[in-house]
């Protein structure tokens, strides 16, 4: 006997004024099944687990939940029925405790007040879920966006959902908490829950999931299994193949001039004695641990956060500390780790969003150029393939990896020749990665530079001419291209540091 869905989109479309973002697809969920969910950003996804999660409604087709055909008007109707979404933006408030999040809309009270006690022992349980012992006094703003993420992982678990939507679960987090993540989905498994899956690394699938439904321009392609090789579920996600993940061409750097100097930058609490220099056309790729101090020192040199001393020099030109506007005004641009969050104005227009670092630049007697800029946004967007309605919709209504695509197409208007990248692929898929891989190297052969910071170590030993590699706010070590493997990386960033002074 077929064993009954727990949930089924049955032949749904979705439609937003002109473009059709979904047309005629289905997708089941099944009790005790991880259902994968693969297509490039922009394929349609978001749009599809809203569906689910009650915050769309489809305009053809239907939901079905335990067999019977349901509404689901909004995500209280969506929770009820016991469907939980982890979307890839956190809906997390960062004034408020962990606990007041995990528990947000259902804290427990006695008295007619929230019962604090109460409220602690639950976000305690919620977060041993997932395996993470941490203060749930303090505020989610604190945190990095790795525990942030997990945070919002426990707050869905926390309502004990039989359907479990996650969205880019492990996009921020380390291989040892993905593990942990995946543990617990295995549990989840053994009782009955059933899961809906959406990832951008290819190797996750095989590992966590039982079948795989391919989306391309909002319409399935069809469905496979886990195992499917990775080659062929690119194939199946972009039409075509990609024979080369990485495609890195390293510059002969030779006499090249240097573009950045960092001199003995220290920050208290984050980082300290930070040397190093990158010649123009060189990719120099930065490793660690979460919490390892990389993106404190990328916010640095960008101006974004002061730092206590040392220098940053560009070109032999020494820039002030804590200055974007100098940063920026010396060829420096900053992709940041968190694009909804640092990156990007949500509800601004893709081409405001474009055109924020030069807009002082390019002013014509004190005014704003709005047609000059309109023009160079647009051919940007176009050169980047960046997918949108009209460059006046606002690009909060992006996939993430065409907000990642402007958030590259802003530096590239203001002609940034050193740029500062912080998990430039983060949540992007692999046909976009490929792109921005290529733009790198477009920078690169154009004599620029490149700072890149990866969670991702493929990523890092792919694209970068020379590895650094930090710990606990200090350099650990420096490898070179040829000498670089995986091993010899995490070696450098679990190694104690001052063992590794000691040892040069």
């Amino acid at each position: 006997m077929t064993q009954q869905p727990l949930l089924t989109l049955q032949n749904v479309s979705k439609v937003f004024g002109p473009v059709t973002v979904i047309n005629d697809v289905t997708v089941s969920v099944y009790p005790g099944r991880v259902q994968v969910l693969l297509g490039e950003n922009g394929a349609g996804k978001s749009t599809l687990i809203k569906m689910m999660a009650g915050v769309y409604q489809p305009d053809s087709g239907h939901i079905v939940v335990d067999g019977k055909t349901v509404t689901l008007p909004n995500t209280r109707a969506a929770e009820a029925v016991g469907i939980a979404t982890i979307h890839q933006e956190l809906n997390l408030v960062p004034t408020m405790s962990i606990a007041e999040n995990v528990m947000l809309g259902r804290m427990p009270t006695r008295h007619g007040l929230v019962d604090r006690r109460a409220l602690r022992q639950q976000a305690r349980a919620a977060l041993a879920l997932i395996g993470l012992d941490i203060d749930v006094d303090v505020l989610v703003g604190d945190l990095g966006i790795a525990r942030q993420q997990l945070v919002e992982i426990a707050k869905a678990l926390s309502i004990n959902a039989r359907i479990l939507i996650l969205d880019e679960p492990t996009a921020a987090l380390t291989r040892h908490e993905t593990e942990n993540l995946f543990a617990v989905m295995a549990d989840l498994r053994q009782r009955g829950v059933g899961m809906l899956f959406i990832s951008h690394h290819l190797d996750e699938i095989a590992e966590v999931g039982d079948t795989v439904t391919v989306l391309r321009d909002g319409e399935f392609i069809g469905e496979v299994p886990a195992s499917t090789s990775e080659d062929e579920l690119v194939k199946l996600m972009v039409g075509r193949g990609i024979e080369d993940q990485f495609p890195r061409l390293s510059e002969n750097l030779g006499q090249a001039a240097e573009v950045l100097t960092v001199d003995n930058l220290t920050s208290a609490g984050s980082f300290r004695d930070i040397s190093f220099t990158i010649k123009a056309g060189e990719v120099l790729g930065i490793a660690g641990l979460v919490g390892a101090g990389r993106t404190e020192l990328i916010r640095a040199i960008a101006g974004a956060d002061r730092y206590t001393s040392g220098t940053v020099a560009v070109r032999g030109q020494i820039l002030p500390k804590g200055s974007i506007k100098a940063a920026i005004a010396a060829g420096i641009g900053h992709v940041p780790e968190d694009r909804k969050g640092q990156g990007l104005v949500l509800d601004a227009s893709v081409n405001n969003n474009l055109g924020y670092a030069t807009l002082a630049s390019t002013a014509k007697l004190g005014m704003v150029d709005f047609a000059g800029q309109r023009s160079r946004a647009s051919a940007v967007a176009k050169r980047l393939r960046i997918r949108m309605h009209t460059i006046d919709q606002p690009i909060g209504a992006l996939s993430g990896g065409n907000q990642q695509k402007a958030v590259f197409g802003r530096w590239i208007i203001a002609a940034s020749t050193v740029l500062l990248l912080d998990e430039p692929t983060r949540g992007v898929d692999v046909g976009a990665k490929v792109e921005i891989y290529e733009l790198m190297n477009t920078i690169t052969a154009a004599g620029g530079a490149i700072l890149m910071v990866s969670s991702e170590l493929p990523e890092i030993l792919g694209m970068s001419d020379r590895i650094l590699v930090m710990r606990d706010g200090r350099l650990a070590g420096e490898l070179s291209s040829a000498e670089a493997t995986q091993d010899a990386v995490m070696t450098l960033a679990a190694r104690d540091v001052d063992e590794t002074h000691e040892q040069r």
